[in-house]
């Protein structure tokens, strides 16, 4: 019996790592601030997305396409081949991730932490415009600060 049980989720770990992007039951999930890498086996010559305020789409090469989540919400990913034909045509949700993420709420307030091992403040959509803008002022300066250090401009 264990063995079969294991067989069967070895089976289906190998299904899903040799998958590529070929139409699937509901829309691909994304999560903001993380990209998913779509293999295409015929080879995409272009890749359209219908939102770019949700998804950035971008092609690594012809047999690879990579979606990074921008914001929450759906929009679609479409590629096409060498004749303009479409190959791709999925619909993308872009979803928060609540991996190692506290979230405080001060009355009708919100502030989001990212927490591994400690807890510090995080940019996140629908946060407190206060705490919000102060994480990206600072995240920010200090991005800034790094560019200097590094002689760049």
């Amino acid at each position: 019996m264990y063995s079969r049980i294991t067989s069967w989720f070895v089976a289906i770990a190998v299904m899903a790592a040799l998958s590529s992007a070929h139409a699937q039951d509901g829309p691909v999930e994304v999560y903001v601030d993380r990209a998913k890498v779509f293999r295409i086996d015929d080879g995409a010559a272009a890749v359209i997305v219908g939102n770019p305020f949700i998804a950035d789409v971008s092609m690594f090469d012809e047999n690879t396409v990579v979606v990074t989540g921008k914001s929450f919400g759906t929009t679609n990913l479409v590629i096409l081949d060498m004749d303009n034909n479409p190959i791709v045509d999925e619909v993308i949700t872009v979803k928060s991730s609540s991996d190692d993420v506290v979230t405080v709420y001060r009355r009708v307030s919100r502030e989001s932490l990212s927490c591994n091992p400690e807890c510090e403040p995080m940019l996140r959509l629908g946060d407190d415009d206060d705490a919000f803008k102060v994480a990206a002022d600072q995240a920010t300066a200090r991005n800034e600060l790094a560019i200097t250090a590094a002689g760049g401009n």
